[in-house]
């Protein structure tokens, strides 16, 4: 018989779940505003999630420490804490814009905008 999940992991469960069911159904300005919402490094989701990252590498350290978890679980989540902090400040480029789309007021445009072209752009 399997044990219910406890409230915490339910919880960021249903925030997920909920913020991009959310998410998909609002019109592209008010996605557009909650997605600076969510970027924002301080205050944001994103950044909120880097932080229980590295306060979970935090724990596997000492757990690692003590013989209870391989240290490849310790190094895996400061390398993953680490990555998300640097996507984080790379989105943060883009939150002016975001916030910007988000507010500008809703037009009749007789044409659609012309689509940009994509970029990919990788560091390493």
């Amino acid at each position: 018989m399997s044990h219910p999940a406890p409230y915490p992991v339910r919880l960021a469960d249903e925030i997920t779940r909920q913020l991009a069911d959310h998410l998909s159904q609002l019109p592209p300005p008010q996605a557009a505003q909650v997605i600076a919402r969510v970027l924002k490094p301080d205050t944001g989701v994103l950044g909120g999630v880097t932080h229980l990252v590295a306060t979970g590498s935090m724990f596997a350290k000492y757990q690692a420490e003590r013989g209870a978890l391989p240290a490849e679980v310790w190094l895996a989540l400061g390398r993953t804490s680490n990555e998300l902090h640097d996507i984080t400040l790379d989105l943060d480029e883009h939150k002016d814009t975001l916030q910007r789309v988000g507010t500008q007021p809703a037009t009749t445009a007789a044409k659609p905008p012309a689509p940009a072209p994509l970029v990919v752009r990788r560091r390493r």
